[in-house]
C-alpha cells in the first residue's frame, strides 16, 4: 500500500513537471504564440523593450516602424502611433492609441512640466492644472502668462468646454485623479485619452527623472529625454562616489496647528539626503505603517526628541512661506531654539520651487552635498542666519 501511494505521487509529480517545462518552453512554440504581453497585432513586430535603469513604475516596448508600447504601473496600456502611420485593426482589447503629434495636452501632474520643459516640447502643452502664479517653473509660468498655456481646472473640476474647444489629445494627471474617477471616465467619455503618472511613487529619486524617457517617447523628443536623463544621471552619481559625511540632517516644516511634518524614511526626499552624504535623522520612521503617503505628522514634544541633536536641519518651505531669518523659524517654535543646528548655525531652508524642479534632482542632492561639506553656490536651499 505505501508503495502505491509513493508511486501515484512520483508519478504526479513527473506529469506537473513535464506540464511546467512545456508551458514555460512554450515545447517549441514562439514567443508570440505562447501569448507574450508584446503580442499586440498580427500587423506590429516587436524589436525590443527599453532597458530601465532605476525607474520601475513604466515599461516601453519598441515595435517596428516606429510603434511605441507604453505600460504605466502594469496596467494601463498606450500605443504610439508614428506620423503618418495607421493604427493596426487587430489592436488588442483595453490598449489607449496616441497618435503623433499629440498635441494640446491638458497637464495636472505637476512634476511632469519641468520634464516637457527640459524636452523643449513645452509648444504640446495647451491647459496647466495650475494657475500661473502656482508656477515656480518659469517657462512654464511666462507660457501662461503669454496666453500660450490656458489654465482649465484642477484635476477634480477641469474646464471640459475649454478643453474640447482646443482639441486636447491628451490629459496627463497625478493619482489624486482616482479620488475622482468620475472626472477621468468624463474625460475618456469626451474622447480624451487619460495618462496617470506614477513617477512620485518611485522611492529611487533617480527613478523618478527616468520618467522623462516616457514623455520623450509621447512627445517625439527620444533623443533629447536620453541626454537629459543620462546628465541627471551623470550629476547623481558623481556625488555618491564622494564620502559620506556622517552629519545628521532633519527635513521637515509645521504645520498651521503645531505639529510637525515629517518625510517617511522610505522616501525620495531622505534617500537624497543619504546620497549626498549625510544621515536622515527619521531612519525608520513610518516602516511599519501600510500607506502610500510619504508623510508623517507628529508632535513637536515628539520631532524635539528625535531631532534635537541633529546637525543640520531644513525647514521644507515647498508647502507652506520661504524663511527669511531664524528668528522666523523660532516664531513657529521657541522649543526649536534648543536643538544643536539652531545653536550652531547650521539651518536651512528650501525654495518653493523643489517639487516642481523633477528634472534638478540631481542639482538638489549636490547642494545637499554642499550644505554638508560647507561649500557655496546652492540653488534650492538657503542658510538661514
Amino acid at each position: 500500500m505505501k508503495k502505491s501511494i509513493r508511486r501515484y505521487f512520483c508519478n504526479t509529480i513527473q506529469t506537473l513537471l513535464l506540464i511546467t517545462f512545456l508551458t514555460s518552453c512554450g515545447a517549441g512554440q514562439s514567443k508570440e504564440a505562447a501569448g507574450n504581453h508584446t503580442d499586440i497585432s498580427a500587423d506590429l513586430i516587436w524589436e525590443s523593450s527599453m532597458e530601465l535603469r532605476y525607474a520601475s513604475g513604466f515599461g516601453v516596448d519598441y515595435y517596428k516602424d516606429g510603434y511605441r508600447l507604453i505600460t504605466v504601473a502594469e496596467e494601463s496600456r498606450y500605443l504610439i502611433v508614428p506620423e503618418g502611420k495607421g493604427i493596426p485593426a487587430d489592436l488588442s482589447s483595453g490598449i489607449v492609441v496616441l497618435k503623433q503629434p499629440i498635441e494640446q495636452v491638458y497637464l495636472v501632474a505637476s512634476a511632469v512640466m519641468d520634464m516637457f520643459v527640459s524636452l523643449d516640447a513645452l509648444d504640446a502643452v495647451g491647459f496647466s492644472g495650475l494657475k500661473a502664479d502656482s508656477w515656480y517653473i518659469d517657462e512654464a509660468r511666462e507660457a501662461m502668462e503669454q496666453g500660450k498655456i490656458l489654465h482649465a481646472g484642477s484635476y477634480g473640476a477641469p474646464d471640459y468646454e475649454q478643453i474640447l474647444a482646443r482639441g486636447c489629445g491628451l490629459a496627463i494627471e497625478n493619482t489624486m485623479i482616482y479620488h475622482t474617477p468620475e472626472v477621468k471616465e468624463q474625460l475618456e467619455k469626451l474622447g480624451i485619452p487619460v495618462l496617470v503618472d506614477y513617477s512620485s511613487y518611485e522611492s529611487n529619486p533617480l527613478g523618478r527623472t527616468e520618467w522623462v524617457r516616457l514623455y520623450g517617447i509621447l512627445t517625439g523628443k527620444e533623443a533629447e529625454a536620453e541626454a537629459a536623463f543620462a546628465a541627471e544621471a551623470e550629476a547623481f552619481e558623481a556625488v555618491e562616489q564622494e564620502e559620506k559625511t556622517g552629519s545628521t540632517v532633519a527635513f521637515f516644516y509645521i504645520t498651521a496647528n503645531g505639529e510637525v511634518n515629517v518625510r517617511r524614511s522610505s522616501d525620495y526626499l531622505p534617500k537624497m539626503i543619504e546620497m549626498a552624504g549625510g544621515s536622515y535623522v527619521f531612519d525608520h520612521i513610518g516602516d511599519e505603517e501600510e500607506t502610500v503617503s510619504s508623510n508623517v505628522t507628529m508632535q513637536m514634544e515628539e520631532f524635539y526628541a528625535a531631532a534635537k541633536d541633529a546637525d543640520y536641519i531644513i525647514y521644507n518651505s515647498t508647502t507652506t512661506e520661504e524663511l527669511s531669518s531664524v528668528e522666523d523659524l523660532l516664531a513657529k517654535s521657541s522649543l526649536l531654539e534648543k536643538f544643536k543646528a539652531v545653536e550652531e548655525g547650521r539651518v536651512y531652508c528650501t525654495t518653493k520651487n523643489l517639487y516642481q524642479s523633477s528634472m534638478k534632482l540631481g542639482t538638489i542632492i549636490s547642494d545637499m552635498h554642499k550644505m554638508l561639506t560647507g561649500e557655496d553656490g546652492m540653488t534650492y536651499l538657503y542658510q538661514l542666519e
